[in-house]
């Protein structure tokens, strides 16, 4: 596309080619003749320069999201030459180049109708203000119903927020415009997106204390316009318009609009004359009134565009956890036939008769009865993350006693480690009597032989220590007073696990890695149900790792069914 005639051929009504710095490339008007405007001088000039937008800033920062996210966009915007206005619906499309960035759009725009007012300049504040004159007038309908069925178009509430504040702010002439979204059981608004003159400060991402702000709780709580006017800084008037977006008589976001005037400063000479005061804007009954049945199609759009944006996650969450269910189906088909291979071929060689003798016979059969216990925990696993899921996992809770469970720990486990040349260590705080743990046993051995059992398996070199201290710090669980928690931990110095991958070590379904259940095995449940037992419990899980090669730490807590007595200097436990 170029100066010779490919634009006008489009037969569009407006059309041009901007760079991303709102340059012009490319020029078509029809009714530029009409208006004096010379095509020709229009190439190559910026947006300030000749024929333009009355907010520059905001239609840049339009252009640059349209390049970066590819995705062609609709809307409004008032044009100024000279002294004349006119509004324009535009589509915004990236021109996509063969290879590289796209750095161009093509714009082709419908005019909607000549609005004809001054461009009043501030003196003092350089602001430039313009306004599109009464909201009673026939080309301000039109332009607020184009607003409105621009913004229906679109279920992103991003591209809602800001298509709201941009049309907004430009159809009224406000200095600010911002719209905050807003939840009943939250006491802070959020502002999500802001059309503003270039002297105005930024509000977007700030958080509005809602009991600070009258007006704001007012708009909220009576769902009707509030004005307000800010006249306590006499250099800097505001006055501000509030209006609460709303889905079935309940807000769901808040409109503020906000018209900013500046008084004159006395020059050094004439410091005996008096400041002259500003004259604020009045919002018209015809203003509020078109503005409120704005917001309430835009309370409309937001409440349809929040369902879809749940919707949509909830449906990508659904295809992730299918996409998990379906690798861990994978993984566990072969964690399943591992062992039953196993033991079915050393049952066989036992009834082929092909061991030498009674000793290798023995040997045969033990390593059959180890294939088989090895299938039956992956069996129960299975079992458990099922009950687990639907909310039948019921545990009986008694008095459990530490040393106990962790001498039958290390019976499980020490040969494990040794076959490794590991060390394992296990540390019990100094007591002059027995520590009594809330929980049940067997499930707190499964933890613990689980949490020891990967510390092991992902370790090569030096040890695994399991260690326990008290916090002798009253807590209640299931209608009980208890006197402190126990907190166990199981640390490695293993293979670690990278920072970035640590959050989903307790998703259900979920490896860290892969290529982890080819070498190492494991269904990846383990951490999972132990997390989900220990919480039946009355504890938290929590894990530990400074990045690959660093080693892991796994603790869980549980409930001290009484106090022990403490050998002096120990027992003070964080």
């Amino acid at each position: 596309m170029n100066s010779n005639g490919s634009l006008p051929s489009i037969g569009a009504e407006l059309a041009y080619v901007q760079d991303s710095s709102g340059c012009y490339l490319d020029f078509s008007w029809q009714q530029a003749d009409s208006v004096g405007l010379q095509q020709e001088q229009v190439i190559g000039q910026t947006l300030e320069q000749t024929f333009g937008p009355l907010d520059p800033t905001a239609y840049l920062r339009r252009l640059q999201r349209i390049l970066e996210s590819l995705v062609p966009e609709r809307c409004h915007c008032v044009f100024r030459y000279g002294q004349k206005l006119f509004g324009f619906e535009l589509a915004i499309s990236p021109i996509l180049p063969a290879i590289g960035a796209a750095t161009s759009v093509l714009v082709i725009g419908r005019h909607l109708e000549e609005v004809e007012n001054e461009v009043v300049a501030d003196v003092c504040s350089g602001l430039a203000t313009t306004t599109m004159g009464s909201l009673g007038s026939v080309s301000s309908k039109k332009l607020l119903s184009q607003i409105a069925r621009n913004i229906r178009r679109t279920l992103d509430l991003n591209t809602i927020w800001q298509q709201t504040v941009e049309s907004l702010g430009q159809a009224l002439g406000v200095s600010h415009c911002i719209i905050c979204s807003y939840r009943p059981e939250d006491l802070h608004l959020q502002v999500v997106a802001e059309y503003r003159q270039m002297a105005v400060r930024s509000m977007l991402g700030q958080s509005i204390d809602i009991m600070h702000e009258p007006g704001y709780c007012q708009a909220l709580e009576t769902l009707a316009p509030v004005a307000i006017e800010k006249t306590d800084n006499p250099q800097f008037q505001q006055s501000i318009l509030l209006l609460a977006t709303v889905d079935r008589d309940r807000p769901n976001g808040l409109i503020c609009l906000q018209h900013c005037e500046r008084s004159i400063q006395p020059q050094a000479h004439s410091s005996s004359m008096l400041h002259p005061i500003p004259r604020l804007r009045q919002w018209t009954t015809e203003e509020i009134e078109l503005v409120r049945d704005l917001a309430d199609q835009i309370g409309t759009a937001i409440a349809h565009a929040t369902l879809y944006r749940q919707l949509e996650e909830a449906r990508q969450q659904a295809e992730e956890a299918s996409r998990l269910k379906s690798e861990f189906l994978a993984n566990t088909s072969h964690e399943l036939r591992t062992p039953l291979n196993g033991m079915l071929g050393f049952l066989k060689l036992v009834l082929e008769g092909m061991a030498d003798d009674p000793e290798e016979q023995q040997e045969f059969i033990q390593e059959a009865y180890r294939s088989g216990l090895h299938l039956l925990n992956i069996i129960n696993d299975i079992l458990d993350i099922a009950k687990i899921e639907a909310g039948k996992m019921d545990l009986e809770l008694g008095q459990v006693r530490l040393n106990e469970l962790f001498s039958d720990l290390e019976d499980f486990t020490r040969t494990q480690a040794e076959q490794k040349n590991l060390s394992l260590q296990i540390q019990l705080p100094p007591t002059a009597d027995e520590i009594i743990v809330l929980g049940n046993y067997q499930r707190l051995l499964q933890v613990l032989l689980n949490l020891v059992g990967n510390a092991i398996k992902f370790t090569h070199e030096g040890g695994v220590t399991i260690s326990a201290d008290i916090t002798r710090k009253k807590t209640i669980f299931q209608n009980q007073v208890l006197p402190g928690m126990v907190k166990v931990r199981v640390a490695d110095t293993g293979i670690g696990v990278s920072l970035d991958k640590q959050d989903k070590l307790f998703q259900s379904f979920s490896q860290v890695d892969g290529s982890r259940t080819r070498q190492y095995g494991g269904t990846g449940l383990g951490l999972t149900i132990s997390q989900k037992l220990v919480e039946a419990m009355g504890g938290t899980v929590n894990f530990y790792s400074m990045g690959e090669g660093l080693g892991s730490t796994v603790t869980f807590t549980v409930p001290l069914y009484q106090e022990p007595l403490m050998v002096l200097g120990f027992g003070d436990g964080e």
